[in-house]
């Protein structure tokens, strides 16, 4: 006998002999279960052998021991195990970039084959009525129906033991299921077949054929056992795929990073960073962590993670994310977040729970799935009832036929897999278009939305305004105005803030001391520098302050016509002069707006700018509907005015005054590169940043609820169609009887279709 041995992936026995999977490293055999832990094992043996590799992994994703059900996510345990509701295999409820071993799978392989062996003499046996010249009946006499008791019992309870254990749970369970279903059909043909074998005698005339023996069903119960294994395999391997969108975000890290210290470069495993380490990336290579570039230009591809076609300059200062992929250029980068703390990281985590939530429109489907057994085990016997005083001779032989196949035909897993993975696959898809959707129910919400309110600061336009006019009164100092005004916003978050003080820092002008700081929300800020009392904000600050602007709100009016936000100075309640700021707007708004538009979304811009730079910006962007001077309290106000006006809002926003909008609206829309609380509050994020992935996040959300629609009237079609068949209708007409061995491949194949049909949205094109 073979000695078996460990696949140095996942750990699992593997017999060299029957092995597919083999490779040579340093003059030594190894072999794998499949093709995809050889293909690991190839591009890191050394790590894979002493452990470092899988040290690696678990860094980036670690792998819990909780499991849960595709269909019933409530249902949560400590291993793997069949869901007590409706009886499928629980999956790993976190994520590896190693797909590890499906046991269940290979179990039910290892059952299907073994029963395809003894299934298939059980055929040739009872296609003598068919044959003459092969009749087994007549040469082999009362041998006949005990070698098909002999072949059929490992088929049925054997190779079909699972199917029983799990239909015995559910009854148990108070939770009937497709396995409920499958273990009554079953164990009715193959109990009602072993005592006509064993003792014909006792049965009526009712139950003989045409030869007057009575109607064996050994073949018919084997083959539905095979026939339910195929479907499960084929169901389990396609449940395998919906995960792949994860697993490839997760493949995105590179295994080792090149560290630079005082000795020089060295080449270190990933989980060996820690934050501040210095990294250097060389031209084609991942960069490994996120950080901030300290050296260096180069031209990032961060299409893989925010679904932007085209690559990103990167210089001194600039953010970088884990797993994209460096273009020409050495980059010299400092680490800022590692681990499971990495973009990369977070979108697996924020996917894989998106994943296991539920859409409203699963309700329904809840309603039907809770009735539904019963109602098919009531068919059932009303079916056998019917055949049993109405139908020709053999009437009882008739009636068990038509009941096995109503109960073997009916499927509720179709019905029940129609929502979650539809939204399992549309969720990595958006994921892999920097998406990130945070529940199913959001998903559902975006697709009938007709009202998009967008803030202007970082989601129209850049986000990073630059200083663009210093003007004074007669005899002043643009540096001491400048000076001042740096003083006074060193101490704010907004963004206008940082355009000013980045300006005085480029014109090597220091910022003042200011004490007594205050920040007026909506309108500026205020505070002492040497003695002097400094206001610097919009022309409502200097309203509520009772100052007269004179000639310069007419100058403010101007430059606020060419888009630019501008802030009024005033030192010792006189106005002393000006600060013009402009925000760039970003290069796919136009074409993200147009897209919208076309999508039949109407935008409106809400912002806490001056009426005439809101109108100013929207008319360059063909933005009809605008809400200037909005301060960030009122925001919220906004979105709920438009929601009692019938409208179905979402709301897009990056800064922690746009949180309670976002969390208001029907659905929120993060903009990846704003503050967390941003994040935190809404539905959706967006990786990159701009308006196209709300475009893309709409097209997701429409065709993941077309998909589920096409779903789930696949499987109430199916059911609709398949339980009368089963039952005989078309037998009065047309004399057709649905074998149970055709209703249980039609039973396979259903459950199957839904997942295929989920699977076209990892090619769907957004």
């Amino acid at each position: 006998m073979t000695d078996t041995v460990l696949d140095p992936v996942c750990g699992m026995t593997v017999d060299p002999v029957t092995a597919k999977n083999h490779h040579v490293h340093d003059s030594k055999d190894y072999w794998f279960c499949g093709a995809r832990c050889r293909e690991r094992f190839a591009e890191d043996p050394d790590g894979w052998m002493d452990g470092s590799a899988r040290a690696k992994l678990e860094a980036v994703a670690p792998r819990g021991g909780q499991y849960t059900c595709p269909m019933h996510p409530e249902v949560v345990n400590d291993g793997s195990a069949s869901c007590p509701k409706c009886g499928m295999a629980l999956e790993p409820m976190t994520f590896s970039a190693v797909a590890e071993p499906n046991h269940e799978l290979i179990d039910f392989t290892r059952r299907f084959w073994i029963g395809v062996a003894l299934t298939l003499p059980l055929f040739a046996m009872s296609m003598g009525d068919m044959l003459p010249s092969l009749n087994f009946q007549a040469w082999m006499g009362a041998g006949f129906g005990w070698t098909q008791l002999i072949l059929t019992t490992p088929v049925v309870l054997w190779c079909g033991a699972p199917f029983f254990v799990r239909g015995w749970q559910s009854i148990g369970n108070l939770s009937p299921n497709m396995f409920t279903l499958v273990a009554l059909g079953t164990g009715a043909a193959f109990v009602y077949s072993t005592v006509a074998g064993i003792a014909p005698g006792i049965f009526p005339d009712a139950f003989r054929g045409h030869r007057g023996g009575v109607e064996l069903y050994f073949e018919a119960s084997a083959a539905i056992v095979v026939l339910v294994l195929l479907g499960q395999m084929l169901e389990l391997r396609a449940r395998d795929r919906t995960s792949d969108a994860l697993r490839e975000l997760l493949d995105l890290a590179p295994k080792t990073a090149r560290r630079i210290t005082a000795a020089g470069d060295e080449d270190v495993l990933l989980d060996a960073i820690v934050a501040g380490d210095s990294l250097r990336v060389r031209p084609g290579e991942k960069i490994p962590v996120d950080g901030r570039v300290a050296d260096g230009y180069g031209s990032v591809d961060e299409s893989m993670v925010t679904g932007e076609p085209f690559p990103v300059a990167k210089g001194e200062g600039d953010t970088v994310i884990g797993g994209t992929l460096n273009g020409p250029g050495s980059l010299v980068i400092v680490a800022e977040t590692v681990g499971a703390d990495t973009m990369l990281s977070r979108i697996v985590q924020l996917v894989a729970e998106a994943q296991r939530s539920r859409a409203p429109i699963q309700r329904l489907v809840d309603v039907v799935a809770a009735w539904f057994v019963p109602a098919v085990v009531t068919v059932a016997v009303l079916t056998f009832i019917a055949w049993t005083l109405w139908g020709p001779a053999p009437s009882l032989a008739f009636a068990l036929v038509a009941a096995v196949s109503v109960l073997i035909v009916a499927c509720p897993c179709a019905l029940g897999l129609a929502t979650p993975m539809s939204i399992m696959v549309g969720t990595g898809r958006g994921a892999r278009a920097g998406v990130l959707i945070r529940n199913a129910e959001v998903l559902e919400a975006f697709e009938s939305v007709d009202v998009l309110l967008l803030d202007k600061t970082g989601t129209l336009t850049e986000g990073k305004p630059k200083l663009k006019a210093v003007e004074t009164a007669d005899g002043g100092s643009e540096e001491e105005l400048l000076a001042l005004a740096a003083g006074l916003e060193q101490a704010s978050e907004h963004p206008l803030a940082a355009a000013i003080t980045v300006a005085a820092k480029e014109r090597g002008i220091s910022p003042l001391d200011v004490s007594g700081f205050e920040a007026v929300t909506g309108m500026g800020v205020t505070g002492t520098v040497e003695g002097r009392a400094v206001a610097l904000g919009n022309t409502k600050l200097f309203e509520k302050l009772g100052l007269d602007l004179a000639d310069w709100s007419t100058r403010a009016d101007a430059l606020r016509k060419d888009g630019e936000a501008v802030m009024l100075v005033a030192v010792d309640s006189r106005m002393v002069g000006l600060i013009s700021v402009s925000d760039p707007v970003k290069a796919t708004t136009p074409d993200a707006l147009r897209a919208l538009a076309e999508e039949g979304v109407r935008v409106v811009m809400v912002t806490g700018d001056n009426s005439t730079t809101a109108q100013a910006v929207a008319k360059r962007l063909g933005i009809e509907d605008v809400e200037a001077d909005v301060l960030p309290e009122d925001k919220e106000g906004v979105v709920r005015r438009y929601q009692e006006q019938g409208h179905r809002v979402v709301m897009a926003g990056d800064g922690v005054n746009d949180a309670p909008a976002l969390a208001r609206a029907d659905v929120g829309v993060a903009m990846g590169t704003g503050t967390d609380v941003a994040i935190e509050s809404a539905g959706i994020t967006l990786v990159k940043g701009d308006l196209m992935g709300i475009v893309r996040a709409r097209r997701l959300s429409r065709a993941t609820m077309g998909n589920i629609r096409q779903n789930l009237f696949l499987a109430f079609f199916y059911n609709a169609l398949g339980v009368p068949v089963a039952a005989g209708v078309l037998f009065p007409v047309f004399g057709l009887l649905l074998s149970p061995m055709i209703a249980a491949a039609a039973m396979s194949l259903s459950s199957v279709s839904v997942i295929f049909n989920a699977l076209r949205l990892r090619r769907l094109e957004l």
